[in-house]
This record gives C-alpha cells, structure tokens and sequence, in this order.
C-alpha cells in the first residue's frame, strides 16, 4: 500500500530528536563525572610555550661539520662538500690554520686567506670557521656541539692519521656523531703537486732553473708515467669523468626572458683565489653568469705543451662549484663571435686585468674584437694579483719540501689503494 506523502519526513524527524537526546544525556553524564572525580581526572594539555619549543626542536636545521687543509683546492674537495652537505641542511666548513698544515702535513701551497675564499666559494658551503685545528679534541668537540649546534662530524673513507698514528676523527666516533662520505677518485693535492714536482725529479740538473721547470710542468700530454693507480706523482689524471657528476655539479635552473647575461671565458686551470674574484665581479653586473672554458688543446697552443695541468673535465667541475657560476661552456671557442653572442643571449662580455698572457689584447686577431665592436666588452680589475703560474712558482721555489711531504703522503695513499674497497656513496 503506497505510503502517504510526508509520513517519511515525520519518521526521520522523530529519529533525529530521539538521538538528540540520549546523546545530551551521554554528555551530561560525562562532564558531571569529571565534575565529582575532580581536577586530576581532567587531562592538561602542555603549556603553549612548550608545544613552541618542541616544534622548533624539529624544525631545527641539521648542521654537519667538515673540516680540511683545502690547499689548492679542487673537485675532490669540492664533490666532498658537496656530499657533506646532502647529510644535513647546513654545511659549516673549518679551514685548517697555516700552523696546523705545516706541523702535521708540510707547508702548504696556499695561505690561509686564499684558502677561505675558496672554501667561502663553494655553493654547497653555509659558513667556515678559520684557523680550525688539525685534530678534532675533546675541547674543540664540544665547542662545535655547543657554540656552533654541530649534529655529525663528517670525513671521507679515506683514513686521516695524526703524527702518532691515532686517529684524528676517534673522539667524534666514540660520541656517535660521525658520519661517513666516500672518497672522490682520481685527484688529490698531492697528485696535483705531484704532477708538477714529477718534471723537477727528471730534470734535476735544471732544478735551480725555476723558469725552465715551470716551462716542463704537465698534466697527461707528454710522456706517461703510472705507479699503480694510486694517483700520485703522475701525469696521467686517473679522473673516470661521467655525466651524473656533471649534472650533480650543476645548476638546475637557467637564465629567465629577461636576464642580463655575462660572459667571461678562461682557461681556469688549478682553479685558485684569483679565478674566484674575477668570477665574483663578474656574476655582480648582471643576473645570470655564464663561463667558458676553453679546451686542452686551445690552451697548449697558447701557452705551451705542458699546459694545463688539470684536464677540461676537471677544469669545469672546479668552476661548476662555483657558487657565482650559473653555467659553463665546457670546451669554449677562442673567439667570441657574432653567432656565439646571439645564441646565448650575452649581454656583456668582461675579462680581467690580471692573466696568464694579455698579448693577445694587441693581435689583430683578439679574441674579444666582435664584443668591442659592438659596445659590450668590459675589462675588470682583477681584486687579486694571481695567476696559474703564481702556484707553480710557488711550488718549484719550494720543490724540495714540497717532494718531502708528497714522498710522506704517497705512501699512506698507497696503502688506502691496496686496502680500498667499494664504499657506497655519490
């Protein structure tokens, strides 16, 4: 029998105010409990003020510390940071004191203060504490947990021993705040000093000849000389170059519609403070630097077949660690032309007033002619009186002391070669 119109509604309704009121009466029920228990069966929530802090406490940014000589600094050092980083959210760097090199490894190439602003230049670095001791000690341990809110120590899988032998990192892993990253192969600066002292040892007649030493240094073009993989004191960069460090090097954005483009081309080679100031001038005239660098081949036949001592690859990952580095042209013509200006875009072309030859600023055949012909070449004083031969003199005037410590340091590497074993890591 059909049901009548609004006999359905009324049903819903009597439902609807009968829950309604056992429900209230639930309630009731409830709170008049809580009223005769008294206070202490009411729960409390903790005090705002405590809910702030533990919600800071799990916001706060995970800080790793690293530390190291940075002496001529490279892209072994530079992939380290970069790994450390990856283990926290901010990157704080100690810069080992000229004192603390020169007692445990030997005198270092670079000062101090170079080596700053290198670290300092490192896009995957936060802050740096100079003048950082060579061992981590109980004291400066735990001024690093308290002053600096240090999380993880981090070092790589290569071993670093103090003079008697210990440890250096034994303190930090007893207090279960170390963490591991793995060893870039194929550099070292010992291998690069090695490279370099390698011409002294073969020429030893010509050894108070620094002008004719600096003149042999080379990097892999003359004749091959290994020593069973460990990297030091060759000529051959034992550096397997692949794509994904490329791309973990790089940025990921590019320049926008609108951006002012600078261009500064070089060959970059033991890239040093130097190479750093000019680029950071450079990236401040516009928003967008782009860097070229130019060929092995280019740069033998500007400046000798002994030139350059790092490669193309591991010249361009040195640059690409460059926190005022938007881009580089890995291989870049020698000539800026109409066509090159066009495709990227260059809004100015800059070349310092300090290099390794400006004689080619009077050829007829500059390099920069097309840039000056249309009104967008700058030359910048360079902040720094430092070139790529500055090192190299550097180390032929004190190639004894240099051959010393890198005869001291072959022989830990060679050891961590004959025991090496595969460490997971990028």
């Amino acid at each position: 029998m059909p049901m009548e119109a609004g006999s359905g509604s009324a049903g819903c309704s009597a439902r609807t105010l009968a829950a309604c009121v056992i429900g209230g009466i639930v309630l009731g029920a409830s709170v008049l409990a809580l009223h005769l228990a008294g206070p202490a069966a009411i729960p409390s929530l903790p005090p705002l003020d405590a809910v702030r802090r533990r919600f800071r406490r799990r916001r706060r940014p995970v800080r790793v510390y690293m530390d190291g000589c940075f002496d001529m600094m490279h892209y072994g050092h530079c992939n380290a940071l970069r790994q450390a980083r990856a283990l926290g959210d901010e990157l704080i760097v100690g810069v080992i004191s000229d004192e603390e090199i020169k007692a445990n490894k030997g005198p270092p190439v670079t000062p101090l203060h170079e080596r700053m602003i290198m670290v300092r230049a490192v896009k995957w670095v936060d802050d740096i504490i100079p003048d950082a001791p060579y061992a981590i000690t109980e004291e400066f341990m735990n001024k690093l947990f308290t002053e600096y809110d240090i999380d993880y120590i981090i070092h790589g899988d290569d071993p670093c021993l103090l003079p008697d032998g210990t440890d250096a990192y034994a303190l930090a892993k007893k207090a279960g705040r170390y963490k591991q990253i793995k060893r870039t192969e194929g550099v070292s600066t010992t291998d690069i000093v090695g490279r370099m002292l390698l011409c002294v040892r073969e020429r030893s007649s010509d050894a108070h000849n620094h002008s004719s030493l600096q003149r042999q240094f080379s990097s892999g073009h003359g004749q091959k000389v290994d020593d069973g993989g460990s990297g030091s004191g060759t000529r051959v960069s034992h550096f397997l170059p692949t794509s994904r460090r490329i791309v973990q090097f790089s940025n990921s954005r590019g320049p926008g519609p609108d951006s002012r483009i600078v261009y500064i081309d070089g060959a970059f080679d033991l890239f040093h403070a130097g190479h750093v100031e000019i680029l950071r001038l450079a990236r401040e005239l516009g928003d967008f630097l782009l860097v070229g660098i130019h060929t092995d081949q280019t740069i033998s036949s500007t400046r000798g077949r002994h030139r350059p001592i790092m490669n193309l690859h591991e010249r361009s990952l040195s640059v690409l660690a460059c926190r005022y580095v938007d881009e580089v042209i890995i291989g870049a013509p020698w000539d800026v032309s109409k066509d090159m200006i066009t495709t990227f875009n260059i809004s100015l072309v800059v070349h310092g007033t300090i290099a390794e030859n400006m004689d080619f600023m009077e050829d007829d055949s500059n390099p920069y002619a097309v840039p000056k012909a249309v009104g967008i070449y700058r030359r910048l004083e360079s902040p720094l009186d430092i070139t790529t031969s500055t090192i190299i003199r550097r180390i032929v005037a004190n190639h004894e002391a240099y051959q010393k410590r890198n005869e001291k340091k072959e022989a830990s590497e060679k050891k961590y070669y004959e025991s090496k074993s595969f460490v997971n890591g990028e």
